[in-house]
């Protein structure tokens, strides 16, 4: 499969991606661990979710994953230095996964579904290596859902931009709803689906979150992939990261971020 990236890995992603944990973005899945279980992290960028998985299965064993070197990189060097020598960060496909059938108690897939061209094959393979009874959980935003004060027709036209060009990569922006019905459609059961947010609610929260947009809006992938596809102008770019940065400084700055959550059994299939 040819799956295009809307972020890239440009250091101003890779730097947001590296604040994520898992008490922050894989609440739903903690309750399901257990201190021995094998746990595959899909799509495990810098690494901070996967080692707080870690954690979380002292005994057992994690292994993240990633189609490109740049982010292995960057979860090597956090693994150093939170000096665990356990988990491993491999290269690996998620649509042909390098590993047999039933070998991870847990397999874990965050904001991984809506960048891909065919996000049920890619459960069906998480499914295959998921052991009769284990758990598959994977969780996305849901860029149509997301809401913020005060009105920026600048954002706007970001957030109008992003569901473009996501679409141009044969990708689904609004992946947080289509969870439940693509985990049916793989054939996975016990299916149970949730949702949960991010606000960034604080002076301090909003400064960074404008800031990140207001870099990644002309920096990473996304400013690429805009430009070579005739969807936006440098002008129009740095219209909407100054809007970023000036949303980022209001004193009653709100941003709000809807994922839904699926947590499922493999099935029989595979």
């Amino acid at each position: 499969m040819a799956d295009t990236y809307t972020h890239g890995h440009h250091a101003s992603v890779v730097a947001s991606h590296a604040t994520r944990t898992a008490a922050d973005s894989a609440a739903y899945l903690l309750p399901r661990l257990a201190p021995t279980d094998v746990v595959l992290d899909v799509g495990c960028g810098p690494g901070s979710i996967t080692l707080d998985l870690a954690t979380h299965v002292p005994r057992g064993r994690v292994v993240g994953i990633e189609p490109v070197d740049a982010p292995l990189e960057a979860a090597r060097a956090e693994a150093a230095r939170r000096g665990d020598t356990t988990t491993v960060f491999e290269r690996a496909d998620v649509y042909s996964l390098p590993y047999e059938d039933d070998s991870f108690d847990v397999v874990h897939a965050h904001q991984v579904l809506q960048h891909l061209t065919d996000p049920v094959a890619a459960l069906r393979e998480m499914a295959r290596v998921c052991r009769p009874g284990g758990t598959i959980a994977v969780r996305d935003a849901d860029y149509e859902a997301m809401t913020w004060h005060p009105a920026s027709e600048g954002m706007a036209r970001w957030l109008d931009l992003y569901h473009r060009l996501a679409r141009s990569n044969d990708a689904e922006p609004d992946a947080g709803r289509r969870l439940r019905s693509w985990a049916l459609e793989a054939g996975l059961t016990d299916v149970q689906a949730s949702a949960s947010s991010w606000c960034y609610a604080t002076d301090e929260a909003t400064r960074w979150w404008g800031g990140v947009w207001r870099d990644r809006v002309l920096q990473s992938a996304f400013a690429e992939q805009a430009i070579e596809r005739g969807l936006a102008d440098h002008a129009e770019l740095q219209t909407i990261s100054q809007a970023w940065a000036e949303w980022g400084e209001q004193p009653d700055a709100w941003f709000v971020i809807v994922h839904g959550e699926v947590l499922a059994s493999p099935g029989t299939s595979h």
